[in-house]
């Protein structure tokens, strides 16, 4: 038998500028030990391979993840619950608290029923399969999350890989298909571009053509909405009191999915739709069926983040506040570099080339600023990227420091 050639390979991912780092990441200091004075160091300022670095990479865009509430919330339940689940959701793994969250979770986002996942990534993989499979299509956006991707293929539905944004495209494809069941699948914000996908357009074509209609909705529930209820709420799909009238005829063509490691600050993701619909993937959703449950505590956070989401609207305001002040600060002042246009907290600056992006983002980090640089196959070959995540947590003078930087770097470029 020969040696396997993953050595070879993993020097072409060198050679090519795309071998990825793993990178110890740590607060600077222990949440619960932080000062008023030292308030500004929450959930923006880690250790990240022993050094102290302001971080724009992370996910936590409300500054939820070192949340004095979730962390009480966590310990409480610990204390009653212990650490782990212990068994499957339908086994024994479902306890009083992830009950409260599904309940809290689908009346947040104004629809009749939620299930929670472990995971993001185990939702959509374990959700599409449950709704198509041979003999039916999905069509899916060319920019969508790997984990929608993945979802795809696992059904043995047959794929129409749509380009971004294209309604047309996807008019032209659902009305030209003969599947005995169609899906539509699309991120609602766009983990690499951060643009909003335009879900009435989208279901207006699903109901034209009788089709479902899938909503990634990752990065944008707690950040999107009047009270962080997500995409759906800021297209005036669901409101506080539920579906809108105009759009309650069409419930039972959407599937709404949505994480809670992001902007929810803990960890895991659920499902939301009609109740028969939450009921039909609780029975076939195999990574709902065959993952031990996250444990108790987690869910338990999760019910403070909701609470917290939903009280402390100036969360969103100071983000909306910090995307403005960066693309007045760089905007026009960093030369061929390119930052996408974007209403979200993902703020996409397109460097070109794999080692243009990496050198950018190795002088940021000489500077004690940590941003990563995104690269193939996660974005278009030339359009390397540092992918710049801004937190409520940020400070003004954070995301001055931020731009100073990149006004440095793309002097030396």
């Amino acid at each position: 038998m020969t040696d396997l050639p993953f050595s070879l390979e993993l020097q072409a991912l060198a050679d090519a500028n795309l071998l990825r780092q793993r990178r110890q990441v740590a607060p600077l200091v222990a949440p619960q030990s932080i000062t008023p004075d030292d308030e500004h160091l929450r959930g923006t300022t880690y250790l990240i391979n022993g050094q102290a670095r302001v971080s724009f990479g992370s996910n936590d865009y409300l500054g939820l993840s070192q949340h004095p509430a979730l962390i009480a919330a966590a310990q409480e339940a610990a204390g009653r619950y212990g650490v782990g689940a212990t068994a499957s959701p339908l086994v024994c793994g479902h306890s009083p608290a992830h009950e409260a969250l599904e309940n809290e979770l689908a009346a947040m986002v104004g629809l009749p029923r939620a299930l929670y996942f472990v995971a993001g990534y185990a939702a959509n993989v374990g959700i599409v399969p449950a709704l198509v499979g041979r003999g039916d299509a999905i069509f899916s956006d060319a920019l969508n999350h790997a984990c929608l991707i993945d979802g795809a293929r696992l059904s043995r539905a047959d794929i129409h890989v749509l380009p971004h944004g294209d309604l047309a495209a996807l008019k032209a494809a659902l009305q030209a298909s003969t599947a005995r069941r169609k899906l539509v699948l699309t991120d609602a914000v766009f983990s690499m571009d951060g643009n909003i996908a335009n879900i009435p357009a989208l279901l207006e074509l699903c109901e034209r053509y009788d089709a479902w209609l899938m909503v990634d909705d990752a990065h944008g529930f707690g950040v999107l909405g009047p009270h962080g209820e997500g995409a759906l709420a800021h297209w005036g799909i669901t409101g506080c009191k539920g579906v809108q009238a105009a759009w309650q005829g069409r419930l039972h063509r959407l599937i709404y999915m949505a994480t809670l490691g992001k902007a929810a600050g803990v960890a895991g993701a659920f499902v939301a739709g009609e109740s028969t619909l939450v009921e039909w993937l609780l029975q076939k959703a195999r990574t709902y069926m065959f993952a031990t449950a996250a444990p108790a505590m987690i869910a338990e956070a999760l019910r403070a983040s909701l609470r917290v989401i939903q009280e402390e609207g100036w969360r969103r305001d100071h983000l909306a506040a910090l995307r403005q002040r960066l693309h007045q600060k760089i905007s026009a002042q960093l030369g061929g570099w390119h930052l996408m246009p974007s209403d979200t907290a993902i703020q996409p600056l397109v460097i070109g080339s794999n080692a243009d992006a990496l050198a950018v983002m190795a002088h940021l980090d000489s500077l004690g600023v940590w941003v990563p640089a995104i690269r193939p196959p996660t974005v278009p070959q030339g359009t390397a990227r540092l992918r710049i995540s801004l937190s409520a947590a940020h400070t003004c003078d954070q995301v001055d420091a931020l731009c100073h930087a990149l006004r440095g770097a793309s002097c030396r470029a």
